[in-house]
């Protein structure tokens, strides 16, 4: 009976991979806030992910792999690059019009996109426990978000909504491509490298937008661009990969909402966001949530 014994254990240590990288992921949002009043959006999203880039071709020279071209799983990793790079463009040009609560909302229907693209592509059962967590997490995200405040969600442009939906759905197809990657098994921090070189593919198209130099960067900027892109990329998608092999997707994406809950708190106690009762009941329903689809989940 030792095999079971080892899936649970490998499942537990998935969860609380998947909710470390959802913890870091969390502090990106006050960090980002940060950064933005140093620099325009385009300029950090930009040095954001060339930092993470430069990072990995580092630990791939320390480590002595080979950076060649020649390597396995070539069409899964540069559509994935694209797919995440397409997003954070997406993402960053929404949130110019759109706002920071709605934007949270829109981009967490990724929750409901991986359900559906999961059960409709990797053929996953949800069960009942699973489709009460994607509600309820829902549920959760929208207290958190709006605070039940309906009409600070409406100010935007229909454009601005688009792009960050459409920033969740490519993030939803992300997640659950990944899971045919760690599947496949392979050295992890190469196919991380090559990821986020063709990340980099999308973003360059947004270098003429720039409108500062990085010259004239403060020390706060570069500090922001340097968290951000090690700390809340490629620390986190070391640990969500990591954790991904053992859980399913939808369980996945319904953990990660730990970083709404982490953005808020940091954002209550160092940024002075005040904390009302509606988001904290909504953040304990993304914990049942978490809950439910972590013990519904089957290895």
């Amino acid at each position: 009976m030792r095999i079971p014994n080892v899936l649970a254990d490998n499942k537990k240590k998935a969860v609380l991979m998947t909710v470390l990288a959802g913890f870091l992921w969390g502090t990106s949002f006050p960090a980002i806030k940060i950064g933005l009043q140093f620099m325009d959006p385009y300029t950090f999203v930009f040095l954001r992910f060339l930092v993470a880039s430069l990072a990995l071709v580092l630990v791939m020279l320390l480590t002595r792999n080979r950076l060649s071209l020649k390597f396995a799983k070539k069409r899964l990793l540069l559509f994935l690059g694209v797919i995440n790079g397409l997003a954070y463009l997406f993402q960053y040009l929404g949130m110019v019009d759109a706002s920071a609560s709605e934007s949270s909302l829109l981009v967490n229907l990724s929750v409901v996109w991986v359900a559906l693209l999961s059960a409709g592509l990797l053929k996953e059962y949800l069960g009942f426990r699973k489709i009460a967590g994607i509600v309820l997490s829902l549920f959760g995200v929208i207290l958190i978000t709006t605070n039940l405040e309906i009409a600070s969600i409406g100010g935007s442009s229909i454009l601005s909504d688009f792009l960050v939906i459409a920033a969740g759905f490519l993030w939803a197809v992300f997640i659950v491509y990944n899971k045919s990657l760690v599947k496949e098994g392979g050295n992890m921090v190469r196919s991380m490298t090559w990821l986020m070189l063709f990340t980099m593919l999308p973003l360059l198209s947004i270098l003429p937008f720039s409108a500062v130099s990085s010259a004239s960067l403060p020390l706060n900027a570069w500090l922001a661009i340097l968290y951000t892109g090690l700390f809340c990329w490629v620390v986190p998608y070391y640990l969500w990969l990591g954790g991904l092999k053992y859980i399913s997707p939808v369980t996945s994406s319904v953990v990660l909402l730990t970083e709404i809950l982490v953005a808020m708190a940091i954002s209550t106690i160092f940024l002075g966001e005040a904390l009302t009762i509606t988001s904290a009941v909504g953040g304990i329903f993304v914990i049942i949530a978490i809950l439910l689809v972590s013990l519904a989940d089957k290895i």
